[in-house]
């Protein structure tokens, strides 16, 4: 029987900016006191899993996130957390760090005029970034083909290295960039809910496909919760 790989996408941690509403790609908050709570009660969940690499963008609250899901981890002796740029959150630019309510819904509303689509619909994720590069007056921003360019190229690196060990790798990166990696990977991909912070994304890859278990799985630190306010 051929041997295949398990990864485990975990979004970091709830973070200043995440509570504030702003905008954040490369600019870094600390965690919130909540939110290092929720992390730890994700460990916890995540405790009995038996990780065989662990992988982080290089911001630091996905480092810092990491470290706590290994405080919490009964297999953790020896493992060391690799940080690579590729799985950083895509770069927002000049916009970095401003209200996002100030922003999305004049991308949004373009990007529905584009495609022709009605209100409320769900715009396509090209063309957002795309549009956001479109307005940055220093179009330092990325586009989408930059974001997932440098995305995939980090996958590959994983890919090569620990394919066909029936290996658990936790990469602990960023809501878009997992969606986009979930988007790029599993053919049937059709989840338009963004990820909670801490939340898990299962998937498993065998013979050259990609088949998604888990988006978004908070249900294993949420008994914990209730279970401690019993």
């Amino acid at each position: 029987m051929s041997k295949g790989l398990t990864f485990y996408f975990v979004r970091h941690g709830e973070t200043y900016l995440n509570r504030y509403g702003r905008m954040q790609g490369w600019a870094n908050a600390p965690l919130t006191d909540e939110g290092i709570e929720v992390v730890h009660q994700s460990g916890k969940g995540l405790s009995k899993v038996k990780f065989d690499a662990v992988y982080t963008s290089d911001l630091q609250r996905t480092i810092d996130t990491a470290n706590i899901l290994l405080e919490e981890n009964l297999y953790a002796d020896g493992l060391e957390i690799t940080p690579m740029k590729e799985f950083r959150e895509v770069h927002f630019g000049f916009y970095e760090g401003l209200p996002a309510e100030e922003i999305w819904p004049k991308v949004m509303e373009e990007a529905l005029i584009i495609h022709d689509l009605p209100a409320g619909s769900e715009p396509d994720i090209k063309t957002s970034l795309d549009l956001v590069k479109k307005y940055d007056p220093y179009h330092y921003a990325e586009s989408y083909a930059e974001f997932w360019n440098r995305v995939e190229s980090g996958l590959l690196i994983l890919l090569n290295k620990h394919a066909a060990t029936d290996q658990n790798i936790l990469v602990v990166c960023h809501g878009m960039t997992i969606r986009n990696l979930l988007h790029g990977l599993v053919a049937d991909f059709k989840e338009t809910i963004p990820l909670d912070n801490a939340s898990v994304s299962i998937v498993q890859y065998k013979d050259g496909h990609f088949k998604m278990t888990a988006y978004g799985k908070t249900d294993h630190f949420a008994k914990i919760a209730e279970k401690a306010g019993e």
